[in-house]
């Protein structure tokens, strides 16, 4: 059976209503270096409530990209949910967005004025594209994207303010420049592409590079970045990671921490060492999405899509060996 379809037949269930639980949660284990696993928020996933992207505020509360409801929301540090954005549906309702059937926000940014940039994939000429939530104000388009593209992973330079968008269903990854405008086709190659469902999905900026995770063919790909802005050669940083989703730095060289969806998983991958899974299903994963580090704090996304079970946001304490 392809990997898509179970994603496919969980999405023609749920509903596009948010709710939310503000219950928290300690889970039952984990390896080091993460440690004292806790589950902050349940997310409504019967009602459609499916969290896809996680990004850190200062105060450590989090925003959240709300993938089948169409929205960008803040996780306070109680475990409140607010909404800041819903977005429209597009004429068709959604069913000829690439990939999935359904219109979709996706990856999200966050800048240091409070402003949120984050994907929209409708189908539509008019909506798909990377758009940008200033603190109190409304969605605004700042770069529109071809309606044959799934747009997945966000990841912004903060040298340069450039944003690099991975593309899931055109294997591509574009660059937009910092305010906005046309989107510049910056990779694309087979290593990129989907082979069943999606290609490239997770994107970050890192050490002279963009990093990006195939979910298809389970790679990690370093892409970098040459004195001229353009993509230098691909390699393969990492292999064998089923339906490898998000992933994030963990501030220890190329040391990083990936999200595998169907598995429930969260790996450890060194450099010059085995993969080791650091949280699992025992710790309240289903469906993995999302990582983010934030000093010495780790943030996991549990989507829930495909396994129908609770979809929540962890944190767990990152240690200094590993």
């Amino acid at each position: 059976m392809p990997k898509h379809l179970p994603f496919r037949l969980a999405v023609a269930t749920a509903g596009a209503v948010i709710g939310f639980t503000a219950v928290s949660s300690t889970a039952e284990a984990a390896a080091p270096p993460l440690s004292h696993p806790r589950i902050v928020a349940h997310f409504d996933r019967p009602a459609g409530q499916v969290a896809e992207s996680v990004v850190v505020r200062p105060n450590g509360s989090a925003d959240v990209g709300l993938i089948l409801s169409r929205q960008v929301a803040h996780v306070t540090l109680g475990g409140r949910v607010e909404v800041l954005a819903t977005m429209p549906l597009p004429a068709d309702g959604g069913v000829n967005t690439p990939g999935t059937g359904f219109a979709a926000v996706t990856g999200i940014e966050r800048t240091g004025d409070g402003t949120l940039y984050f994907l929209y994939s409708a189908g539509d000429e008019h909506l798909t594209g990377l758009w940008k939530l200033r603190p109190g104000g409304k969605p605004e388009r700042v770069a529109a994207l071809p309606t044959a593209s799934f747009l997945n992973g966000l990841a912004r330079d903060d040298r340069t303010g450039d944003f690099y968008i991975t593309d899931s269903t055109q294997g591509r990854v574009w660059q937009v420049g910092p305010h906005g405008g046309t989107a510049e086709l910056w990779a694309a190659g087979e290593d990129l592409a989907p082979v069943h469902f999606f290609g490239a999905n997770g994107v970050k900026v890192h050490n002279g590079a963009v990093w990006v995770s195939n979910i298809d063919r389970g790679t990690i790909l370093r892409i970098p970045l040459t004195d001229k802005g353009t993509a230098g050669p691909h390699q393969v940083k990492a292999s064998g990671l089923d339906s490898v989703d998000d992933f994030a730095f963990t501030g220890r060289g190329d040391q990083l921490l990936a999200a595998l969806n169907i598995p429930n998983k969260v790996v450890l991958i060194t450099p010059g060492k085995a993969d080791r899974i650091v949280l699992d299903e025992s710790d309240g994963l289903q469906n993995t999405t999302s990582v983010a580090v934030d000093g010495d704090t780790v943030y996991v996304a549990s989507g829930a899509l495909t396994t129908g079970g609770d979809a929540n946001l962890l944190t767990a304490h990152l240690g200094h060996r590993g």
